[in-house]
């Protein structure tokens, strides 16, 4: 799953954790620690999920959402917070939470539950697949890296630069690639894997973010770069 995600945390230790593991599953993740600068960077940007911390320095997190949500009542949001009373849980939901998580949380759990969120209403949506500075422009079979110029693929190219991006950080078998995008595996199929491969990395030279690495005799596996 992938998509454009703002996280309004406080907790400078748990907002670095949670924004570093999402990053690493693929999305893009806005990082801000009070109800001011949420409301600031919402006016000027769009997102597919909020991440909404209720215990706030400025103001709390249901007082940002009803601000929010004045402006751009389309936003999608859950809740973090260390509250568990009956009442805060009724409402975040009446002001149209997707969902409620309670801390302490394990990061993987949230992971699943946005994932939800995002997946509902999703399958209408599958114009753009992005991840980092990566965009796949599905119905033109097209990719732009780091914004630069729109390259156009063969179905075949199109559907290896898929397949990579949806398997982020995870090792992919040369047979696997094969099987999946070829139909079979031998070796003249082999080595027009290692041409495509080549290609693609040629084109993630402009990336700064993303990056095709050999797992020696096994395969290949797309990393997202940490910086910092």
């Amino acid at each position: 799953m992938e998509g454009k995600i703002l996280l309004i945390e406080d907790d400078a230790d748990l907002g670095c954790e949670v924004q570093w593991y999402l990053e690493r599953s693929g999305f893009e993740v806005h990082l801000v620690d009070d109800g001011d600068q949420a409301l600031a960077l919402s006016k000027r940007q769009n997102f597919d999920l909020l991440l909404v911390d209720v215990q706030l320095p400025s103001f709390d997190g249901f007082e940002l959402i009803r601000r929010i949500k004045l402006l751009k009542p389309e936003f999608r949001f859950l809740f973090l917070t260390a509250r568990n009373a009956k009442d805060s849980c009724i409402t975040g939901l009446k002001l149209g939470a997707e969902d409620y998580v309670t801390k302490p949380f394990d990061t993987e759990e949230l992971l699943w539950r946005m994932n939800n969120i995002l997946a509902r209403g999703k399958e209408k949506k599958v114009e753009e697949l992005q991840i980092a500075d990566v965009t796949l422009l599905c119905s033109a079979m097209e990719v732009r890296v780091n914004g630069g110029t729109t390259l156009r693929l063969t179905t075949r190219e199109f559907e290896l630069w898929k397949y990579l991006l949806q398997n982020l950080d995870r090792v992919l078998t040369r047979e696997e690639i094969l099987n999946k995008i070829w139909g079979e595996s031998d070796y003249f199929m082999g080595r027009s894997l290692d041409v495509f491969i080549s290609r693609i990395r040629k084109v993630l030279q402009n990336s700064t973010q993303l990056k095709i690495e050999t797992v020696y005799k096994v395969g290949f596996i797309t990393r997202l770069l940490k910086h910092g």
